[in-house]
């Protein structure tokens, strides 16, 4: 069966969504599932937040108080929690996530896409890394097998796979994709969202039912 999942990188249920999904993988031990994920930005416009933190970033962002920015991050922190992810809003830093994805396309020709996505995540989530600074993408990059000098052409070279990040995301436009997790499964069913881990075992029956 394969799985396409189109998600951003500073999407907080991306994240949660992955980890729903792995636990419903485990439903199935003797089947056989190809992940690929696939690019798509929330927001493509965005710059580096020097010395703006996520809460005031999204209280401007949505026009609300600080306090409600705060508890809505409280509860994200608090669903994260619940799929055993440990999410620390007050040390991430705002960046643009293209870069992320033109490295995460050039991890999905090595196989390697699913773990350059879980290292960017954690990265980003848990341990505020700065994934707009070179040197951070090369690190996080040689801890998913890639190779130092490939990730630093990507890094320098703003063309090296921009267009396969386009394919993803008009390719998203294309299946009325609005907003991210989105998991297509076998190109018969699909999940929007970090749903509950019933319905992705459930939506995995079904795809497995109609073979």
């Amino acid at each position: 069966m394969k799985i396409e999942i189109w998600s951003d990188i500073m999407c907080p249920f991306c994240y949660i969504g992955k980890r729903q999904l792995e636990k419903a993988l485990g439903e199935f031990p003797n089947d056989e599932f190809e992940i690929e994920w696939k690019s798509f930005q929330l927001d493509p416009s965005i710059t580096p937040q020097d010395g703006k933190d996520v809460y005031t970033f999204l209280a401007e962002h949505k026009g609300i108080s600080l306090e409600q920015s705060k508890d809505m991050h409280k509860g994200v922190v608090e669903r994260a929690k619940s799929v055993g992810l440990d999410y620390h809003f007050d040390k991430a830093i705002i960046s643009n996530s293209l870069k992320s994805h033109r490295i995460i396309q050039l991890a999905k020709t090595k196989k390697a896409g699913n773990q350059m996505e879980e290292i960017f995540f954690k990265a980003y989530f848990t341990e505020g890394r700065d994934l707009n600074d070179a040197s951070t993408l090369i690190e996080l990059g040689i801890q998913a097998g890639l190779d130092a000098d490939e990730i630093q052409k990507v890094v320098e070279n703003e063309e090296i796979y921009l267009n396969n990040v386009k394919s993803d995301i008009s390719e998203a436009k294309e299946i009325g994709v609005q907003g991210v997790p989105f998991f297509v499964f076998d190109r018969k069913y699909a999940i929007s969202g970090a749903q509950s881990l019933e319905t992705f075992v459930q939506t995995i029956t079904e795809v497995r039912n109609k073979k």
